[in-house]
């Protein structure tokens, strides 16, 4: 699809800090799949934090965009995406959209992108962004994150930017196979291990741990219930 003028003008904002992103906080740090830093190269960002922390957008630190949540820096969010190892053409399914950041980067690299928030008041702020920076193919709904979108099944890649206790299954089933989910997990809300589950086989996954992270908690039927989340 053509960029507008006024998207093409957008994108262009910011960047020279956008490069640096990439070439110190990325690439510096091991991040190596040229078609990732290039996706965050071309997003924009700063269009996607509250104007209070746009001059922050491209430090290496996560942010508040409201509702108690945060965006993650672009390290982690470089790595979640480069760990999915998405095909051409791929389907990806993201849990918390928060402010719709991840799932534009996702939007650069694959054919669909499905994407669920549980907070409504940050589901709607991540529609009207996305689609004003160009992504209206991004399908977008309110919900419960652990049931993933049956509906839109399999997808080549998951990435859930909540840590939760456990994988949830409903999820877990909604990879196809030879698919990838990135997860954080863990019992303690503090920190969790960051979980590459592949599926192998119609009954069988692997899993790998790729360290510690530290994520906001996932509510739902398959993760913690809201009053323990806090």
């Amino acid at each position: 699809m053509g960029r507008s003028a006024d998207e093409v003008a957008t994108r262009s904002e910011r960047g020279d800090e956008r490069d640096r992103m990439v070439e110190r906080q990325l690439a510096g740090r091991g991040v190596d799949d040229a078609r990732v830093l290039e996706a965050m190269r071309r997003v924009p960002r700063h269009l996607f934090v509250p104007e209070g922390v746009a001059d922050r957008a491209y430090d290496d630190t996560p942010l508040p965009i409201g509702q108690k949540q945060t965006i993650s820096q672009p390290y982690i969010v470089a790595a979640m995406i480069a760990l999915l190892e998405l095909p051409d053409g791929a389907r990806v399914l993201e849990i918390g959209t928060g402010s719709g950041y991840a799932a534009a980067v996702c939007a650069e690299l694959a054919a669909e992108v499905y994407t669920v928030e549980r907070n409504a008041v940050l589901a709607e702020r991540a529609r009207q962004t996305l689609e004003a920076s160009g992504y209206e193919g991004v399908h977008l709904r309110v919900g419960d994150g652990t049931r993933g979108w049956s509906e839109a099944a399999p997808f080549d890649g998951i990435m859930v930017a909540a840590g939760g206790p456990r994988v949830p299954g409903s999820l877990r089933e909604q990879l196809r196979v030879g698919g990838r989910m990135v997860i954080p997990v863990g019992e303690d809300l503090r920190v969790q291990r960051l979980m590459v589950v592949t599926r192998t086989h119609v009954d069988a996954w692997r899993e790998e741990d790729m360290g510690a992270v530290r994520f906001v908690p996932l509510v739902g039927e398959e993760g913690f219930a809201p009053e323990s989340a806090g």
